[in-house]
C-alpha cells in the first residue's frame, strides 16, 4: 500500500515536472514573440519620431541657407558674421552658419573670420533642390560626433549633433542614409551602419535582417531616409525580466499566455493605484532643494520635489509616478498636495525671509486646468503667503502648447509670481519663443553643466545661451552643480547666475532644510541674511561666519 502511494506520488511528481517543462518551454516561445512584436513596434514609432524631427530640422536650415544666399552685407564681413549668430540664436536645429567659396571655409558664426581659409578635400553629397551634404566637415569636427553641414551657393549651416540624442538609445541604434541625386548612390550620414544591406536603408520598411529587427522611414521631401534597428538578442535582454515572468507562468498553467498578459496589465495598473492611495492618504513627501547665489554663497531660495515610496518599500522615480499621472489625469492632486506642504512647511520662513523664494514644478494639465489659480490663490491667502514667495516652474515641453502658456504665465506673474523655465535647452525654446512667454528666469539643464570640463559641444553653446538670457534680461539658475569647477565656470557670468546642485546641498525633509537655513542666516553680511538675488542681482556680497 505504502508502495503504491510512493509510486503515485512519483508518476504526479513526474508529470508535474514535465507539464512545468512543457509549459515553461511554450511560455518562453510566446514570451519571446510577444516581446519581439513590441521591440518591432517601438522601432517603428522610434523611426517615424526621427523622420519628423530630421524633416523639420531640413527645412529648417534651406529657409536660413535662402535667407543666408540674400544677404547684402560685405562677405564674411563683422557685420554679415554677427547676423550669422543673429540666424543661429533662433535656430532650435542648427549651431552654426558661415560661407564656404571655392572649396574653402571663410567664416562661420562660431569661428568668426579665419585668418586662413580652410580647403576641404570631401565631394558634397548633392540633393535634388541642389543643397550639398557634408559630413564632418573641416573645421567643424567634433571628435566621436557626427556632425552634419548643408551647403547651398556659398553659404553653409552646421547641424547641431545632439539633435539626434531623442532618436534613439542603446541597445537600440540608428542610421541615417543619404540618396544622392541623380546617381541615387546611397551614402551613410549618422549613426553605426552595420545592419547589412544598403537596400533596406533606403525604402521605407520595416522586418528583419539577418539577426536585426529593423524599420525604415524615408523623407517625401528630402532624399535621405532613417533607419532603427536592434538585435533580437538585445530585444530579449533588455526584458529579460519579462520574459522569466512568462516562462514562470508558463510552467505553472496551460493559460500561461491570457495570465501574463493580465499580469502585465495589473502591474501598470497596480502602480497607479498604489500612487492614488498614496496621494489620498498624504504619503507623498517633499524635499526641498536650496538654491544659492554664486556671487554670494548665500541660500536665497530653494526647490520642492516630490518624492514616493510604493507599499513594497521601493523608492519611484518622480519621472514615473508623475508621468503616471499625467496619463491618467491627476496630476493636479500632486501639485495641490505640494503646494500645501509647500506653504504648511515654510509659511514662517516666507515671513522672515521676504525675499526667499520657493519654486514648484507644474504640468501642463495643471496650466490647462482652471481651477489652479483659484486652488494657488486661496492656500496662499490662508497662510497669508504673499505670491512672490512662491515660483512656478514649467519645462519647456510643458509649454509645446503656446496659446494656453502664455495665458497662465500672464495671469500668474499678474499674481506677483515669477516664472521660470526649467531643464532649458532640452526642449522647444528659442529667442523669440521665449520673449513672448515672457517669463522671468531660465533654469539651464544639468547635461550642460555635466559637459564642464570636457570637449562636448554643449560647452560651445553654454555662453550663447548666457548672452541670450542677459539680452532678454532673464535671471539664470544652474541646475547640477556637483564641482568647483563647475561653480566657477558661471561665476564669472556678466549677471550674476543662481545655482542648485549636490555640490551646495542634497534634497532635504523641511525640517533639515531648516536648519541649513538657519545656519546661513548666522552668516553677518552687509546685506540683510536672504539677499535679493531672485528679483535683479547687482554687485557681490562680502560675508563671514560669525565667531
Amino acid at each position: 500500500m505504502k508502495r503504491n502511494v510512493k509510486i503515485r506520488m512519483l508518476v504526479a511528481l513526474a508529470a508535474t515536472l514535465f507539464a512545468a517543462l512543457c509549459g515553461s518551454v511554450a511560455g518562453y516561445m510566446a514570451g519571446r514573440a510577444v516581446l519581439l512584436r513590441q521591440a518591432s513596434g517601438m522601432l517603428q514609432q522610434s523611426a517615424s519620431a526621427a523622420m519628423r524631427n530630421s524633416e523639420a530640422s531640413s527645412g529648417e536650415s534651406r529657409r536660413i541657407l535662402a535667407t543666408m544666399n540674400a544677404s547684402t552685407f560685405p562677405f564674411c564681413s563683422e557685420t554679415e558674421i554677427a547676423w550669422f549668430r543673429e540666424l543661429i540664436f533662433q535656430s532650435e536645429y542648427l549651431k552654426d552658419a558661415g560661407r564656404i567659396r571655392d572649396g574653402k571655409v571663410y567664416c562661420s558664426a562660431t569661428r568668426g573670420r579665419l585668418a586662413i581659409p580652410v580647403a576641404q578635400t570631401q565631394t558634397g553629397i548633392a540633393q535634388a533642390d541642389g543643397t550639398l551634404v557634408y559630413r564632418n566637415l573641416t573645421p567643424f569636427r567634433i571628435p566621436n560626433q557626427s556632425v552634419l553641414a548643408l551647403a547651398f551657393g556659398d553659404s553653409l549651416v552646421v547641424f547641431s549633433p545632439y539633435m539626434k540624442a531623442h532618436w534613439a538609445t542603446r541597445p537600440v541604434y540608428f542610421t541615417t542614409t543619404s540618396i544622392a541625386d541623380p546617381s541615387h548612390q546611397a551614402f551613410g550620414l549618422m549613426g553605426t551602419r552595420t545592419i547589412g544591406a544598403a537596400t533596406i536603408l533606403i525604402r521605407d520598411g520595416q522586418g528583419v535582417q539577418g539577426e536585426n529587427l529593423y524599420a525604415t522611414r524615408c523623407s517625401p521631401l528630402y532624399l535621405h531616409c532613417i533607419t532603427t534597428y536592434i538585435s533580437r538578442s538585445d530585444a530579449l535582454q533588455t526584458h529579460r525580466g519579462e520574459l522569466s515572468v512568462m516562462v514562470v507562468a508558463g510552467g505553472a498553467s496551460g493559460a500561461f499566455l491570457g495570465f501574463l498578459l493580465s499580469l502585465l496589465y495589473r502591474r501598470n495598473q497596480s502602480l497607479e493605484h498604489q500612487l492614488r492611495r498614496a496621494i489620498r492618504r498624504d504619503q507623498l513627501r517633499v524635499v526641498y532643494q536650496p538654491v544659492v547665489s554664486l556671487s554670494s554663497g548665500r541660500i536665497v531660495g530653494a526647490e520642492a520635489l516630490s518624492r514616493w515610496t510604493d507599499e513594497e518599500g521601493a523608492a519611484i522615480s518622480p519621472d514615473v509616478f508623475i508621468k503616471i499621472a499625467e496619463q491618467r489625469g491627476f496630476v493636479g492632486e500632486i501639485t495641490r498636495r505640494v503646494v500645501r506642504n509647500v506653504v504648511r512647511d515654510f509659511a514662517d520662513v516666507f515671513l522672515a525671509h521676504p525675499n526667499f523664494r520657493l519654486s514648484i514644478n507644474v504640468a501642463a494639465d495643471d496650466l490647462a486646468d482652471p481651477g489652479f489659480l483659484p486652488m494657488l490663490d486661496r492656500t496662499l491667502a490662508e497662510a497669508n503667503v504673499p505670491a512672490a514667495s512662491l515660483v512656478i516652474e514649467i519645462t519647456e515641453g510643458t509649454t509645446a502648447s503656446q496659446g494656453t502658456a502664455i495665458e497662465t504665465i500672464l495671469s500668474l506673474r499678474q499674481r506677483g509670481h515669477s516664472v521660470h523655465i526649467d531643464d532649458f535647452g532640452t526642449g522647444y525654446s528659442s529667442l523669440s519663443y521665449l520673449h513672448d512667454l515672457s517669463v522671468d528666469a531660465i533654469k539651464i539643464d544639468r547635461s550642460f553643466t555635466q559637459a564642464i570640463g570636457t570637449e562636448a559641444v554643449t560647452v560651445a553653446i553654454l555662453p550663447q545661451i548666457l548672452a541670450m538670457a542677459n539680452a532678454l534680461k532673464l535671471q539664470v539658475i544652474v541646475e547640477g552643480i556637483e564641482t568647483t569647477q563647475q561653480a566657477d565656470y558661471f561665476s564669472g557670468s556678466v549677471k550674476p547666475v543662481l545655482a542648485q546642485g549636490w555640490l551646495f546641498g542634497r534634497p532635504l525633509p523641511a525640517e533639515e532644510f531648516h536648519h541649513l537655513l538657519a545656519e546661513d542666516d548666522k552668516m553677518d553680511c552687509a546685506r540683510p541674511a536672504i539677499a535679493n538675488d531672485n528679483a535683479a542681482l547687482t554687485g557681490t556680497v562680502e560675508c563671514r561666519r560669525s565667531a
